[in-house]
């Protein structure tokens, strides 16, 4: 673990219980610091890796496995428009296994961060989410891969909190809108890091992504395994470790961080942070991510098998831009202002694209998914830099990690109750966007209700 050398105290938090406040708290070496940022934007790069795998794969996946079943004589022969339907069907359940997962693993997994360390926390949930991605390479029905899916997403929904709390707590003193646009960028240059490399492996290895040929991607989807031994060299948060201190130096015990954050004065801010991290899961998850299985479908079509891996890319690269605006563009324009306009945004052009256009390997519609990427993942650079203002440091990664994952939880359940609805839809991912995209006017009445954040990160 890199040395670390004494620094100043940089105050008291605001929301603490009495302490000594003349304690020194360590600070991290550069070399600590910059290996801190590096383990803290990869693990969540890869996460982003993880979350796009299945989009990329699900259709072809649920197709792959149920004519296997037919061929094994474990299911009836359904024709293209049943199967068409049931991969539907499935990529709304995978979807909601993935945020049931992610939900259940922020959760836990952000009071292990809180109790056991951000690096502990790190570690745990890179190895995890990697390791099961990779074991749903020997899945053989839709269920399995479900199954999988949400089990290997613990590990993502664990990945932020953790990572949020650490290069918080690690760079005070460094532009934190900065800090915030770099880790809400970091899963979307992942996203567009697979979606090349699927495009490549079929260029350069004839590997298409077609029910045939999906198992390999599992296999990538382990290679994030190698940060993880890498994690083992990280130095844990100093400002962690000062709280640890002074809980051990109170005479009565801390309560739990779960049943604090959920208890005055913190459960107004609590609420609030589960109100406003909802809307762009629901809206990424619930609406956008239709894109990718409609590109899917009329990419078989047309014969241009390649579309979707573009599709995804071209969101990928404008996600990449607006997530890393989206600190910035809160202390610019403010943080409500910013939140309402991105929703406001997002509504418009959503629309746009699910009524008015078709996938299609041209400059015009792949601009508009670039700039749909653009605009809605400004709310993924805007959280990172919000929800840990919402929280002090003895419980910043289990709020944090509540906030975003109760949104996890809501948007599971919803996209899961549209299984129901898709037979009314027709099948139709068009339409199923179109519809679910008006959770973005919610957003822009949400906000208006948000308290403001703690005057500064710095305890």
């Amino acid at each position: 673990m890199p040395a670390s050398q004494s620094g100043s105290p940089s105050g008291g938090d605001p929301a603490a219980l009495p302490a000594s406040t003349d304690e020194p708290l360590e600070t991290l070496s550069r070399g600590g610091r910059w290996l801190v940022l590096f383990a803290a934007f990869s693990g969540w790069m890869f996460a982003g890796w993880e979350m796009s795998l299945l989009p990329l794969a699900a259709r072809s996946a649920t197709i792959g496995m149920v004519r296997e079943q037919v061929a094994s004589g474990a299911a009836e022969p359904l024709a293209p428009e049943q199967l068409d339907d049931l991969s539907a069907e499935w990529f709304a359940k995978y979807i909601a296994a993935f945020l049931f997962g992610a939900a259940l693993g922020g959760w836990l997994l952000g009071v292990y961060g809180d109790r056991a360390g951000r690096v502990k926390a790190m570690t745990v949930s890179v190895l995890w989410y990697s390791l099961l991605t990779a074991a749903s390479y020997f899945v053989s029905t839709p269920a399995q891969l479900a199954a999988m899916r949400f089990l290997a997403c613990m590990g993502i929904g664990g990945m932020w909190p953790a990572g949020v709390a650490l290069v918080s707590e690690a760079w005070p003193d460094v532009s934190r809108p900065t800090l915030a646009g770099l880790i809400g960028a970091s899963a979307n240059v992942g996203i567009a890091l697979l979606g090349v490399v699927v495009e490549r492996f079929d260029q350069w290895f004839g590997l298409p992504l077609t029910p045939d040929s999906w198992r390999w991607i599992m296999l990538l989807g382990g290679l994030p395994a190698l940060l993880g031994v890498v994690c083992l060299w990280v130095p844990e948060s100093p400002r962690w470790l000062r709280e640890q201190r002074r809980q051990r130096d109170r005479a009565t015990p801390p309560p739990s961080q779960l049943k604090e954050i959920f208890r005055p004065p913190l459960l107004s801010r609590t609420l609030a942070g589960i109100a406003i991290g909802t809307i762009p899961l629901l809206g990424a998850w619930g609406a956008q991510k239709w894109i990718v299985p409609w590109a899917d479908k009329v990419g078989a079509e047309i014969g241009q098998l390649s579309l979707k891996a573009n599709v995804q890319f071209w969101w990928a690269v404008g996600a990449t831009i607006g997530s890393l605006c989206g600190g910035w563009l809160a202390t610019l324009l403010g943080r409500r202002t910013t939140y309402f306009l991105v929703s406001l945004g997002a509504l418009l052009l959503s629309g746009v694209i699910f009524q008015h256009t078709t996938p299609e390997p041209t400059l015009n519609f792949m601009g508009l998914v670039f700039l749909l990427g653009l605009i809605t993942t400004v709310y993924f650079g805007w959280l990172p830099l919000f929800l840990p203002e919402l929280f002090p440091t003895r419980v910043r990664a289990t709020g944090a990690g509540v906030s975003f994952n109760s949104g996890r939880i809501i948007s599971g359940a919803v996209v899961l109750a549209s299984v129901h609805f898709m037979p009314m839809l027709g099948g139709d991912y068009a339409k199923i966007g179109s519809a679910a995209r008006w959770v973005y006017a919610a957003g822009m009445l949400v906000i208006l209700a948000v308290p403001p954040p703690l005057k500064s990160i710095e305890d």
